[in-house]
């Protein structure tokens, strides 16, 4: 393959990415094979897409469906492709406070933790993931935000999940950093939240 003629590439991608271990595997692969030499930043897909509209990336990896496709729609970006599929779950202590586990959807167990006041950390970074729980919150017709047991931290999916751990909370997690992570954090898998695709957009 030749050799670009700017082998620099800043990829804009999310903290669950970089968190789940699997640009360590990728990233050196593709340089070897491509010539590129890529420059990850890890931030919320929100905040990535941002990067993406000021011309401050090249590549996007990101999950945040509705707003992948107003950032196409509005051209900011030439191709968008599901390149990879991870699933988000409801993570928390195994004493389960709030008695989620069994629950048959995400929005009766956000129900329930909102009913006994338990603590749930969010990231609150306007990611992919905080998007959806955020969602998930709307369809359950309830406002955490600004309660005692609600608490955001604005970072990475991987801090927050440090942080749930500590105070012994409930959060939501994509599962690749949860599996990642699961031997430094003492949270069990209480329930499924949802879907996604990991896209990837120029």
């Amino acid at each position: 393959m030749p050799k670009p003629g700017n082998p620099d590439l800043i990829l804009s991608t999310t903290t669950s990415t970089q968190d789940s271990g699997l640009l360590d595997v990728l990233l050196p692969l593709f340089e070897k094979q491509t010539g590129y030499k890529v420059k990850p930043i890890a931030v919320g897909s929100g905040q990535a897409m941002t990067m993406g509209e000021r011309g401050e990336a090249d590549v996007l990896l990101v999950h945040a469906p509705d707003s992948e496709k107003t950032f196409m729609a509005n051209g900011h970006g030439t191709d968008r492709r599901l390149v990879m599929h991870n699933d988000f779950i409801i993570i928390g202590p195994a004493a389960d406070p709030a008695k989620i586990k069994g629950e048959k959807t995400a929005v009766s167990a956000l129900q329930k933790i909102a009913e006994g006041k338990v603590l749930f950390i969010s990231r609150g970074d306007n990611s992919g993931t905080d998007q959806l729980e955020k969602k998930l919150w709307k369809t359950a017709n309830l406002t955490p935000k600004g309660q005692s047991w609600y608490q955001e931290t604005g970072q990475g999916m991987g801090a927050t999940l440090n942080v749930a751990a500590e105070k012994t909370g409930y959060t939501i997690s994509d599962r690749a950093t949860y599996l990642a992570n699961k031997k430094n954090v003492n949270l069990d898998i209480l329930g499924r939240a949802t879907q996604g695709w990991l896209t990837s957009t120029t």
